[in-house]
């Protein structure tokens, strides 16, 4: 059963739900607000739901909104040894569909919550409608690879566990060069960040997704083979540092109905960088798909009443 109380979001006076339902037996926290079609939003690896925040009032305008934190991070609860793998996390947010009483929805998704919706839709189709994805995860971007191996070695372990105790400034620069331009790092998201990875069992749970992420990115070359009837949506700042612009020619080779969306300026997070020019686009695609889903179905109304 989903549980939550209304609060007055400091974004826009807009109001957001803190919306809690128990997933595999623990509590998985998002933020609820609007009203229209169901848009699920997933955050990347290190982001929480509140990351979305700028977003949510625009895009709330045409949706309803679910802006969720996986279970391991954010809001949510910690468990220890908790399955990390894309395919668990993607099954798991299934269960988070089935107790918010969401049969079907669309899917904006970040990052690493983008390689979740494309597993998703691989394995359950018949729950996402459209997919939206800013510079998703993907087998064919090694951007990350060094770093993901440091973060797997024991020096790189060592030092991920004392990253929510380093100087504000060093924790300022790593996140600035996740921005297109990091002398534009808005006000309160760093908090946003090192608040979630402070939670005692948050740098574990990362630290098992990128255990698993080679493997995963395996799995996700094959299960691409499976979303190409999807309408998509694809999103890329041009000064991304984390995933290459350049796998994204790639991943449009993957459906047949695709469209692509430059971020002029932006790096991983235009959602903080350039929340307004994302929402427009987001909305603008969801208004045309959902009318184009939407016109078939009112002729044939018309067909019948006459």
């Amino acid at each position: 059963m989903a549980t939550g109380h209304w609060m007055l979001d400091t974004f826009g006076g807009t109001q957001i739900a803190q919306h809690w339902v128990q997933v595999a037996g623990h509590r998985m926290h998002s933020l609820k607000a609007g009203t229209g079609p169901e848009l699920i939003l997933l955050h990347g690896l290190l982001g929480t739901a509140s990351t979305w925040g700028p977003t949510i009032p625009d895009l709330a305008q045409e949706s309803t909104i679910y802006a969720v934190d996986a279970l391991g991070i954010g809001e949510s609860e910690r468990v220890p040894g908790l399955d990390a793998t894309v395919e668990a996390q993607a099954g798991r947010m299934i269960e988070f569909m089935d107790r918010s009483g969401v049969s079907c929805a669309d899917f904006l998704a970040t990052s690493h919550g983008g390689a979740v919706a494309l597993t998703l839709a691989a394995k359950y189709p018949d729950r996402v409608k459209n997919l939206l994805l800013h510079a998703p995860a993907n087998p064919y971007s090694r951007l990350a690879d060094p770093l993901i191996n440091f973060y797997l070695s024991g020096l790189g372990t060592w030092f991920a566990h004392r990253i929510p105790t380093l100087p504000e400034s060093m924790q300022s620069l790593a996140l600035g060069r996740m921005y297109g331009d990091p002398t534009h790092l808005q006000d309160g998201s760093l908090a946003r960040y090192i608040g979630s990875l402070r939670v005692p069992g948050t740098i574990d749970y990362v630290l098992s997704m990128l255990k698993s992420w080679v493997d995963d990115m395996a799995k996700l070359g094959s299960a691409l083979q499976h979303v190409r009837q999807f309408p998509a949506l694809l999103l890329w700042g041009d000064r991304d540092r984390a995933v290459s612009l350049e796998s994204a020619q790639n991943l449009r080779r993957c459906f047949d109905q695709v469209e692509f969306e430059l971020l002029p300026g932006a790096g991983h997070l235009p959602y903080e960088e350039c929340p307004e020019v994302l929402t427009r686009i987001v909305n603008s695609y969801l208004v045309r798909m959902r009318e184009r889903e939407a016109g078939p179905q009112l002729v044939r109304g018309k067909a019948r009443s006459g």
